[in-house]
């Protein structure tokens, strides 16, 4: 073999791996805790994640149609267990991540708190404002606020008052640009915003089914990498943040 060969063989084997990229469809819920725990894995493993946001049954349903997604977050195990259902995850990867609560929010950082319940006048306090919800047929966030809302007997005051959105990060939005007073969201996205808006209550935990994130790899995508991105997510380093943002983390430490 030539010294030129011999040199080049040599470089071949010296030159670091190329850098992965996993490409993570998350409930919109997680942008803030993910943004900054994504940062923190490509800061350790030298690998990137391409994180895209949405209503949980919004991705569930492109990656049933082929989105090219590698990792899979959703805000509630029934769209989980979706695309678990069409064979599209891998069944040893699935882990329920994530916990969190249900609040009740207003415009403003200064509402005075109450406590929630049967005799609230919620649709008196709405002041002919409109209560901003993610979709209530879809969307996690939605599904739980109407659940909760009816579980309280509240549901068929306001029904007919609602600002619906595709997803609970622009049901935030709405109460944070004040174009509705009251808005459902998780505790967790009033956390992120909570210069704007005041958390005023917040629902009882028997008023809705418990609030679970699953995490799961995508079969389709191939990549080592993705598995250790979910497994990152449970790392002492992802635990305080997501803590840090509200959220209960429900894997082991």
């Amino acid at each position: 073999m030539s010294l030129v060969r011999l040199a080049l063989v040599g470089f071949l084997a010296a030159a670091p791996a190329q850098a992965a990229e996993v490409t993570v469809f998350a409930a919109a819920s997680l942008k803030t805790a993910l943004d900054e725990i994504a940062t923190g894995w490509q800061a350790e493993s030298g690998n990137s994640a391409v994180l895209s946001y949405g209503g949980s049954s919004a991705l569930a349903k492109q990656i049933q149609e082929g989105a090219p997604a590698d990792v899979f977050i959703s805000a509630a195990p029934e769209w989980m267990d979706a695309v678990a259902e069409a064979g599209l995850i891998v069944p040893e990867s699935r882990v329920d991540l994530l916990g969190n609560r249900l609040v009740l929010i207003a415009h403003g950082a200064g509402g005075a708190p109450f406590t929630l319940d049967t005799s609230t006048d919620l649709a008196g306090m709405l002041g002919g404002g409109r209560l901003s919800m993610a979709m209530v047929s879809s969307v996690p966030a939605g599904q739980y606020g109407k659940e909760a809302l009816t579980s309280l007997g509240l549901w068929d005051s306001v029904k007919d008052s609602l600002a619906q959105s595709e997803n609970v990060r622009v049901a935030l939005q709405l109460v944070s640009l004040g174009e509705a007073p009251l808005g459902i969201v998780y505790a967790s996205d009033a956390i992120a915003d909570a210069a704007t808006v005041s958390v005023v209550a917040t629902f009882p935990e028997e008023s809705h089914r418990p609030i679970i994130y699953p995490a799961a790899v995508i079969a389709a995508g191939g990549k080592p990498e993705a598995q250790a991105f979910v497994d990152y997510l449970s790392s002492p380093g992802a635990r305080v943040v997501f803590e840090a943002q509200g959220f209960a983390v429900l894997t082991p430490g």
